[in-house]
């Protein structure tokens, strides 16, 4: 079901590792995660003072092929893409194109009569950390299938599910933390509204050709490319709920990029955290990264004081459609970060082999928490 789409600023519990990897070891332990299960490849970047020091895949870009996964294939990040259409929406904020405590009754006047007034005051802020008070997705499932085969434009697509979305009853009470994919859509329709442009035009100026990503793809990856799987087979058309996600969720977590563009946007993290950020504000980068009151999400970052027994603070996100697992950790003090990804959902096994990946490299990224 699509409801299990983008795990979310999830908390980790990995087990303390007994050793550290050294970044030139990376092939080594993706090899050593990897081995016995079947996941078809995995991908990791080590990122430390500002640059990336190691990357490394290993797998074929699909079962049953003998096509190897390279350092330049596309993977999808799943929810790890959420922080990204924060980084945008931030942007038209300190342009003055939108505000981050306006209500949506006056972002969205245009849906203000028809939506439920439990969502009338919600704030931009309150939508991009989880406490809107939405679901997780659209209660009606037969309405959300029709975006599947929906050939109008994404951002036509949006507008009609923020329509829906905001006549459905509430998870919670807004201003309570609820995981949910609807508030970045409805975040994304005010956007494109604002700035008259669709968000895959935003996402390109606001955020990708300032950091210089060249090679990002909004929905599946194609036919040829390295693909994911569920069930111990490749997933090339989306159709049904169960089979991942429609291509308009992209601003939920719906997008494709290579490792290097993927740790592009990280590293302008960890360098905001330090004050030396290029695409956002000194403010926003806080903004993004400290948990807001009574949650364990910033925006959109889960936000942690440990992971593994190592230190923090760290940031932490992770990503599924089912078919794709996609984890990114941050050490902001520490300044370095591990990202890492398999193109196979929980259900051959990611979760476990990423989860084994990770606990060979936190050791090198920051002090244990008991030192």
């Amino acid at each position: 079901m699509l409801k299990r789409f983008l795990c979310g600023a999830a908390a980790f519990t990995f087990a303390v590792a007994a050793a550290a990897t050294p970044s030139d070891e990376l092939s080594a332990a993706l090899a050593a995660a990897k081995s016995g299960s079947s996941v078809p490849a995995v991908g990791a970047v080590i990122l430390r003072d500002g640059a990336i020091s190691a990357q490394a895949v290993l797998g074929v870009r699909e079962a049953g092929s003998t096509a190897a996964v390279k350092l330049d294939d596309v993977w999808l990040i799943g929810s790890t893409g959420k922080v990204m259409t924060v980084a945008m929406i931030a942007r038209l904020v300190e342009r003055g194109l939108l505000a981050w405590d306006a209500p949506l009754d006056a972002m969205l006047p245009e849906l203000a009569a028809s939506m439920r007034p439990e969502y009338r005051k919600v704030t931009l802020v309150e939508l991009l950390s989880h406490r809107a008070g939405f679901p997780r997705d659209l209660r009606d499932e037969t309405e959300m299938v029709k975006f599947f085969h929906d050939a109008r434009p994404s951002a036509q697509q949006r507008l009609s599910y923020a329509a829906h979305a905001l006549e459905d009853e509430p998870e919670a009470q807004p201003g309570t933390f609820s995981y949910s994919n609807v508030g970045f859509i409805v975040a994304t329709v005010i956007a494109e509204r604002a700035a008259h442009a669709s968000y895959e035009g935003l996402m390109g100026s606001e955020v990708f050709k300032p950091l210089g990503t060249t090679g990002v793809g909004f929905g599946n990856t194609g036919r040829g490319q390295n693909r994911g799987h569920q069930h111990g087979a490749p997933m090339l058309d989306m159709a049904r709920l169960d089979d991942g996600a429609p291509q308009m969720y992209a601003p939920a977590g719906f997008l494709h990029m290579s490792l290097g563009d993927w740790a592009k946007f990280n590293l302008d993290q960890l360098a905001g955290a330090a004050g030396k950020g290029k695409l956002l504000s000194p403010a926003s980068y806080r903004l993004m990264q400290t948990a807001q009151p009574g949650s364990p999400a910033g925006l959109d970052w889960g936000v942690q004081q440990s992971i593994a027994g190592r230190k923090g603070p760290v940031l932490v996100h992770q990503g599924s459609d089912g078919n794709w697992l996609a984890i990114a950790v941050l050490f902001p003090e520490s300044g370095t970060g591990a990202l890492m990804v398999a193109n196979a959902g929980p259900d051959m096994g990611a979760d476990k082999v990423l989860m084994g990946l990770a606990r060979k490299l936190f050791v090198q990224l920051s002090p244990a928490t008991s030192q």
